[in-house]
């Protein structure tokens, strides 16, 4: 009986190594390729084509990597693959202004910046006060590398669904008022965000609405209007904070506004961020809001629908395509979401991959880099190639992945 149970066990072992051998045959046959992939540009660029036509790869780390360390700005600089100099006339003569609110993964926003990053644009980084020291001296650190990078000269803690989320953005827009780059239109963006466009595309995009600024809303469908009937208290936990709305009604907005609803992330004129700071009808409606729910959904919306207000679009509505975003339920019209749903906005994972490289959008929304690493630096790679390609100037071996 022993011999049998020694024999069984043998044929048992062979088995699964056979299993084994032809399984990692079939999952691995690109192991080798996907290793080095992960360490080279041009693999990479293969392995993100194999995506587009549907094959699935799950490599370990990060290919294009940034080197921020104990390096030198130079260094930094260079072995990170930014561009240094403007690329054509058309760029030269429009420089942009950014706004960019971040509070945690310091490798997605590095990723965003240099996505984002010309030496003619100017840029400003609002970090949250209840973000780690950690997290606050790197971008201290990184930005102090970049002449035309700087941190908001007034920062404060961010709660979503407040005024200061709002708050934080008009910090930077003060100060890049004080720039003295003469930057046409002003973009902001959060740390999840990634573009879909490049710099030049970006402007011509922009140029399209000849001076106007795009803010993207309606009236307010009926699920929002509560957002601004009812007063909304923040309730302050050790951790989080959190928003409720009372039944308490607010008084009538300011100088009798009509109150839109619309997107919190926008593009708008030099001319209307000078009024957004100064103007009586700006200050009011700032004011008034305080006590509103998710504010910054509603404030540059409404003071763009108001006529004489500059650059205004007082019959404009969802147009704009600024940002595009996979919202929960919305799947029959964007084919569902490949990464995994958080507040009913997809994180996209590499199977959204043929839905992103299709948009029209400046940017997409949400991205995580520690999670699908592979969304990102496929994007990352193809806007740098169409870069580089369209580039009227010699370019430098650094700017290479």
């Amino acid at each position: 009986m022993g011999f049998w149970k020694r024999c069984l066990f043998c044929v048992s072992l062979v088995s699964a190594l056979i299993f084994v051998f032809v399984c990692n045959n079939e999952l691995g046959e690109n192991k080798n390729f996907l290793e080095a992939s992960i360490s080279n540009a041009s693999l990479l660029s293969e392995v993100c084509h194999q995506i587009f036509k549907g094959k699935s790869f799950c490599p370990k780390k990060n290919a294009l990597k940034s080197t921020f360390s104990e390096t030198t700005c130079h260094e930094y600089v260079a072995q990170s693959h930014y561009i240094t100099e403007t690329l054509s006339e058309e760029e030269a003569g429009f420089p942009l202004a950014y706004v960019m609110t971040i509070h945690k993964d310091f490798g997605a926003f590095e990723r965003l910046f240099r996505a984002v990053y010309m030496p003619q644009n100017v840029y400003c980084v609002h970090v949250d006060e209840k973000a780690t020291d950690t997290f606050k001296g790197s971008g201290k650190q990184v930005l102090g590398c970049f002449p035309n990078a700087f941190l908001a000269s007034k920062m404060g803690p961010v709660v979503y669904g407040r005024i200061s989320r709002l708050q934080a953005d008009l910090n930077c827009i003060k100060d890049l008022v004080a720039s003295e780059v003469p930057w046409k239109y002003i973009l902001n963006t959060c740390g999840r965000d990634f573009p879909r466009k490049n710099n030049r595309e970006i402007i011509r995009h922009l140029k399209g609405f000849k001076g106007k600024n795009i803010t993207p809303g309606v009236l307010p469908p009926a699920h929002a209007i509560g957002r601004t009937k009812y007063v909304h208290h923040e309730l302050l936990k050790q951790k989080n904070s959190y928003v409720i709305k009372t039944t308490k009604l607010k008084t009538l907005p300011p100088h009798n506004m009509t109150v839109y609803f619309g997107t919190a992330y926008v593009a708008l004129t030099r001319e209307f961020a000078n009024f957004v700071l100064r103007d009586p009808l700006a200050l009011d409606l700032m004011s008034w809001s305080k006590d509103t729910y998710s504010p910054d959904e509603h404030f540059w919306v409404t003071l763009n629908r108001i006529p004489g207000v500059p650059g205004s679009m007082p019959n404009a509505s969802w147009a704009g395509d600024l940002r595009a975003v996979k919202w929960f339920d919305m799947k029959d019209k964007h084919g569902g979401c490949h990464g995994h749903y958080v507040h009913d906005i997809c994180i996209y994972g590499k199977g959204d991959l043929k839905w992103l490289i299709n948009l029209s959008s400046i940017f997409a929304n949400k991205f995580e880099l520690t999670a699908y690493p592979l969304t990102v630096e496929c994007l990352e790679l193809r806007l740098r190639e169409r870069t580089l390609n369209q580039s009227e100037i010699a370019i430098q071996p650094s700017w290479y992945f």
